[in-house]
């Protein structure tokens, strides 16, 4: 039976570990405004993937509250999509737990992210970091996830994630999970560093002059946009090897939904210096109202905790759902929900 868009559910989340940024916001957030019109959303902050990494408690209770400030301030509705916060929902803990038991050492020490992050935390590498992956597919197949938004740097994840639904579905005799596919939005932007346009803009780049934050005041983002790195040569050209001028127009056609060739004929004739005046300018013009509102919001956290609650509520009756079926086909003494 085809299931049609609207009732496909569509699953995406951000790790609250720094504040989030505009490639966040071009790369994900924009869409999910778009997408929660057309399928069953779910969003959440996940806290309790940030836990891989030493987090001071203070800051990481602050940026979670600003990741779900900042997804309602850019346009998510909380009455239309379910919002909230990871750890809020114990039954995520629990299904990563059972999925344990059927996910591979050799399965996750192939994992590419581990590997890179592994080499950063020297001897004592936590064993959350290496069973990463299998919260994220506990994650998803919670919800009998249709669809997933991912970049380059999840599909590994999102594929372990599917290999993990038909190996319990096959051992099971039947479809305990849905097997999700990744979603590629029809209009997408890869949003990279403004000292380093090799490299994708990150929340955790050490280098703020390469990221620009939702909370960044205007003069602030004047300010990063004036140093971004541009290339030699005096034309504004469209070319993978003029990577920071490539950068700025790619920003300027997320923003606008205009073409690269667009950009390019308007600043025929131009300086680099017009370039990165006007896209801060158009930065400004789509970051502000945003960064207003957050600020709003997280004045009054009663109405975000009545909020999160009831996406929690939301959350754990589909969850619940699901992690009964598993608990009763695994041999596991009925009556648990």
């Amino acid at each position: 039976m085809n299931v049609r868009p609207s009732q496909k559910i569509m699953l995406s989340a951000v790790q609250p570990s720094h504040q989030l940024t505009l490639g966040n916001y071009l790369g994900a957030l924009k869409n999910w405004i778009k997408l929660q019109h057309d399928y069953e959303c779910i969003f959440f902050a996940v806290d309790l993937h940030a836990l891989t990494v030493k987090r001071d408690p203070a800051q990481l209770k602050e940026q979670t509250y600003q990741a779900v400030a900042t997804y309602i301030a850019s346009g998510i509705h909380p009455d239309q999509a379910i919002l909230f916060i990871q750890s809020h929902v114990p039954e995520h803990a629990e299904l990563s737990w059972i999925l344990n038991c059927f996910t591979y050492m050799g399965e996750l020490g192939r994992m590419t992210q581990y590997k890179d992050k592994s080499t950063q935390q020297g001897k004592n590498i936590p064993a959350g970091l290496f069973t990463y992956p299998v919260l994220m597919a506990a994650d998803i197949l919670l919800y009998q996830t249709h669809l997933v938004p991912v970049g380059e740097d999840q599909k590994q994840h999102l594929e372990i994630t599917r290999d993990l639904a038909i190996r319990i579905n096959h051992l099971y005799g039947e479809n305990l999970f849905t097997v999700p596919e990744i979603y590629s939005p029809p209009i997408g932007a890869r949003i990279m560093s403004l000292q380093n346009p090799q490299i994708k803009m990150s929340k955790s780049d050490p280098d703020p002059n390469g990221v620009i934050y939702l909370m960044d005041s205007d003069d602030q983002i004047k300010k990063k946009f004036k140093r971004a790195v541009t290339d030699s040569g005096q034309e504004i050209i469209y070319r993978n090897d003029q990577p920071g001028i490539k950068n700025l127009i790619d920003i300027s056609c997320a923003l606008t939904g205009k073409t690269p060739e667009e950009w390019v004929n308007q600043y025929r004739g131009k300086q680099y210096g017009h370039l990165k005046i006007e896209t801060a300018d158009r930065v400004i013009e789509t970051i502000a109202p945003i960064r207003s509102k957050t600020a709003e919001l997280l004045k009054d956290r009663n109405y975000l905790d009545a909020l999160l609650k009831q996406g929690a509520h939301r959350a754990r009756e589909k969850a619940q759902r699901t992690l009964s079926r598993v608990y009763d086909k695994i041999g596991c003494v009925g009556g648990r929900y």
